[in-house]
């Protein structure tokens, strides 16, 4: 059950209007009313002797008793009350129920005092109704409507469980401000997808990754092509921002503009420079692979630091202190919205629609300790700054690599949200990292599917060393990954790691232990990307077929290292 406090109104009649009309979005199937302040109150839906003029003068009465100096100047609250599709229908009385106690809860209407304001709900679908009041008591007072949003989803927390109705997890005044029906509406009609609030909250998200400064901050929402109003103090100092899509107009054809902060609570001006600020500060971090504090190669290298990153930070998420963590948490953000608008085309979709839903999972009342998190905002700047990718080659797989150890970053978010009962949280985590299994398996399928290839080419005696290795490092899993079709992929991942000169039992054991890996899909796969950034091999082994054959004369005579393979992987990595 989701009730919604609209926009305040200054006309009753215009409200009413709309709740008895056919509509123009969605049919208005027989409007009538189901409860109001008097159970004698006209109801044109029903009574062809009622009118709406009516209805509009009995609700406005109370208002116009009083001097118009002391009237609201918006005097009509407007709250919907909507169940799932999957609820059951309730009847009319059932919802008369809902509307007299949503009404006490907001404050509008309490019987016991006999002094409370008049309103009126009107049912115009099976799924939900509508409750209009005038914000004036009978006895010339306001009503306390403070926190009245809280006091009534509260209510319907309540009236779920009374009724068997789905249960929707409790806010915690954290979200985002949802879009309005008409800003949906608006949409609909323009042939958008999303709401103007919800593309420009996406665009400042994505601009705002890994940045460092407000030039910078200001040149990507530029970039982006967002039309931005600077707020600017007498002193010349910058208060706050706004920003518009182009084509989203009024009636006027003026741009609509929202601040930063009523697209999500930390997109205010105040809130990012926490981040640049604490970037700048001289404090202990976690440690940083050594991987992260190369130079710069372009995407391949970025993905990898990010893989490398994400790694760390799982440790943290797990072990670390609240504040700390909220901060990676929010980090991972700005990976996911950095990763979505650098990926390509066959897994952007769903690394979009993953850093969306993380969005909500972002923010809680743990306030972020900044400047621990910046390896993760390191990693998000370079994954900007290296550029897109095509999704192919070195690209591509170490794309998937970063998806795989983000998965994991993700899972400890979901577990440690959890835990401290931030249940909108939690969920959101979790709808990001089944995008990201999604993601994943579009970009593994192509570097998974040449190693895989390679693994089956191998000849019996090395598979059957690999084998060993694989029972010697890791004898708990072992009969797991071998039933496994990524086993022949992780086989030749163990021998291009021992033809690189390292000691394949050895990576192996520390690859299995560092990390839980209960959520995996597939060990194999996980195991395959912890060994190839850990023992730094190509992601990519699809033009290597030949390399095959070095890979498995170095595994049956060690001593003889082929080092021009070696060179040349790292080279390419």
């Amino acid at each position: 059950m989701i009730p919604r406090i609209q926009k305040r109104g200054q006309r009753t009649i215009g409200l009413l209007y709309y709740l008895y009309r056919p509509g123009k979005f969605e049919a208005h199937v027989d409007p009538h009313l189901v409860a109001s302040w008097d159970h004698n109150a006209p109801d044109p839906g029903r009574d062809a002797s009622a009118t709406l003029k009516q209805l509009q003068q009995l609700l406005d009465q109370p208002v116009e008793n009083i001097d118009q100096t002391e009237r609201p100047r918006k005097h009509v609250w407007h709250l919907s009350v909507r169940n799932a599709t999957e609820d059951r229908i309730l009847t009319d009385d059932e919802w008369g129920d809902v509307a007299r106690r949503m009404v006490a809860a907001a404050g509008i209407d309490d019987p016991e005092q006999g002094a409370g304001c008049r309103w009126a709900a009107v049912r115009h679908a099976d799924d939900h109704i509508h409750i209009v009041a005038t914000l004036v008591r009978e006895d010339g007072y306001k009503p306390n409507l403070d926190n009245d949003a809280g006091r009534v989803q509260a209510q319907a927390r309540a009236l779920e469980m009374e009724l068997g109705l789905r249960r929707l997890n409790k806010g915690d005044g954290t979200a985002a401000k949802r879009p309005t029906s008409a800003e949906r509406h608006k949409a609909e009609r323009q042939g958008r997808k999303r709401t103007a609030r919800e593309e420009l909250r996406e665009t400042v998200r994505r601009s705002v990754a890994g940045t460092t400064s407000e030039e910078e901050f200001f040149n990507r929402l530029a970039a982006a092509g967002l039309l931005i109003r600077k707020r600017v103090a007498p002193s010349g100092d910058l208060l706050g921002y706004k920003v518009a899509l182009p084509e989203d107009r009024n009636k006027d054809d003026e741009p609509v503009f929202y601040p930063g902060a009523r697209l999500a609570p930390d997109l205010s001006l105040p809130r990012i420079r926490e981040r640049w600020s604490a970037d700048a500060r001289d404090q202990d971090a976690a440690p940083i692979d050594p991987i992260v504090r190369r130079a710069p190669d372009g995407p391949s290298g970025a993905r990898r630091r990010t893989a490398s990153a994400a790694w760390t930070a799982v440790l943290v998420v797990e072990q670390g202190e609240d504040a700390v963590t909220a901060a990676y948490i929010a980090a991972a953000g700005e990976i996911l919205d950095a990763l979505a608008k650098t990926s390509a085309a066959h897994t952007r979709h769903q690394l979009r629609d993953a850093s969306f839903a993380f969005e909500r999972a972002s923010r809680s009342h743990v306030r972020a300790e900044r400047g621990h998190d910046r390896a993760l905002r390191q990693a998000a700047r370079e994954l900007i700054h290296s550029g897109p990718v095509l999704g192919r080659g070195e690209d591509g797989a170490t794309t998937a690599m970063a998806i795989d150890m983000l998965f994991f970053l993700i899972t400890a978010a979901m577990h440690w949200h959890a835990k401290r009962g931030h249940a909108q949280q939690a969920v959101a985590a979790r709808k990001a990292a089944e995008h990201l299994r999604a993601a994943y398996r579009a970009a593994a399928a192509q570097p998974l599917g040449a190693l895989y290839q390679r693994g089956q080419r191998m000849s019996r005696p090395l598979r059957q060393r690999q084998t060993s290795v694989l029972r010697k490092a890791v004898p708990e899993l072992a009969e797991r990954v071998l039933a496994e079709p990524g086993w022949y992929a992780l086989a030749a991942t163990l021998a291009d790691a021992e033809a690189a000169g390292h000691n394949p039992a050895a990576l192996l054991a520390d690859a299995a232990t560092r990390r839980e890996l209960e959520t995996a899909d597939s060990v194999s796969d996980v195991l395959v990307w912890r060994l190839r950034r850990t023992a730094d091999l190509p992601a990519d082994t699809s033009d290597a077929l030949s390399d095959a054959h070095a890979a498995e004369r170095t595994a049956r005579h060690p001593g003889q290292r082929a080092l021009g393979r070696s060179g040349s992987q790292h080279g390419r990595s």
